[in-house]
């Protein structure tokens, strides 16, 4: 008996996770509807009332004794559910017929709405029950969005169902072993007129603490940046011993949220100074930095002691490594003409 022949769709079918839905949430659903205006954002609304509270009822049996915070904003069609700093939206979808998920661009591009895993969750009105499709981590949705170039339609982004994963243990996984910060979302900015400022950090980075193991939020080892999707090939050009640390930067909207990485590199020398090395990649399946990167050298008082600026095809930057004693306080500045400036102070 010849076998029969098994497609993706089937796969996914055997792995979803399914949620029974309770009279009270329909009736949820239709208050929240009564918030908004229009036929079409009703049913919408109705949808991700519906879409939030299966997705919090499965959160609540696998995750125990985590307090779940809901936030609707049925104004902009998008919800959160948030467990500890881990951010979870999901996305409603009625049917799988053409295997596309349509996602709101602010969902992905403003800070407020950004969330670390989006779970398409298919909404069974009849059937009075939600099905789990799969969920996908924010940074290889913007990574697939630069590298195919997509474009937004009526306000969304269309992905196909194919690149969310459909084994939910996986995000356990990722809540239950990973942090937060190896997930970096888009940072709140102030923009006066055209100059967009980013200032990620208020406290100085201690080097010195590195020696000993003790790292900052937000720098991850360099071995989780050398992966396909990030391209990096630092093995050749990081030769120096000690601690090494990379940090992802957004480079805002007027990128497509193209992300880069600052590495630091760190040595203990012999006249018990350190030596500081500092670069810039390009991540995200990106082979080249953007062009006119200016990454920049600042002393305690903001003045520039070195500076060097991204070619068309440069695919790293560094600057001239560097020595200082303990104490030391310098800053490194990343700037994008008059758009972007991100800068991150140090102290030896």
């Amino acid at each position: 008996m010849a076998n029969s022949p098994v497609h993706s769709t089937d796969i996914r079918l055997l792995l979803s996770e399914v949620i029974w839905l309770e009279p009270e949430d329909f009736d949820q659903a239709r208050n929240n509807s009564t918030l908004v205006t229009g036929e079409v954002k009703q049913w919408q609304t109705y949808l991700n009332t519906l879409a939030i509270l299966g997705c919090e009822k499965w959160l609540s049996t696998r995750i125990p004794g985590k307090v779940i915070h809901r936030d609707m904003n049925v104004d902009e069609d998008i919800c959160h559910l948030k467990i500890g700093e881990f951010k979870f939206c999901p996305i409603a979808i009625e049917h799988l017929l053409d295997e596309v998920v349509n996602i709101p661009r602010d969902a992905i591009d403003k800070s407020e709405f950004a969330a670390h895993f989006y779970v398409v969750v298919e909404v069974l009105e009849e059937e009075e029950q939600v099905i789990l499709r799969g969920f996908l981590r924010y940074d290889e949705l913007v990574n697939y969005r630069s590298q195919f170039n997509l474009h937004l339609r009526d306000g969304y982004y269309q992905l196909p169902l194919s690149l969310f994963d459909a084994e939910f243990n996986h995000l356990l996984f990722y809540h239950h072993f990973s942090e937060p910060s190896a997930i970096p979302l888009p940072v709140a900015s102030t923009q006066s007129s055209t100059l967009l400022q980013t200032y990620l950090h208020n406290t100085r980075i201690k080097l010195s603490q590195w020696l000993e193991g003790v790292f900052e939020e937000g720098w991850q080892t360099v071995d989780t940046l050398i992966n396909p999707e990030a391209n990096l090939a630092l093995s050749t050009r990081i030769t120096q011993k000690g601690p090494k640390k990379a940090k992802l930067i957004d480079l805002g909207i007027q990128l497509n949220h193209q992300t880069v990485a600052l590495l630091v590199n760190i040595t203990e020398e012999t006249d018990h100074k350190l030596s500081i090395l500092i670069q810039l990649h390009p991540t995200g399946g990106e082979r080249y930095l953007p062009p006119s990167l200016k990454l920049t050298l600042l002393s305690k008082a903001g003045k520039t002691l070195q500076q060097v600026i991204s070619r068309a095809q440069d695919n790293y930057i560094q600057l001239k490594p560097f020595k200082g004693e303990s104490g030391k306080r310098f800053s490194v500045e990343l700037s994008l003409e008059e758009d972007l400036k991100v800068k991150e102070d140090f102290e030896l």
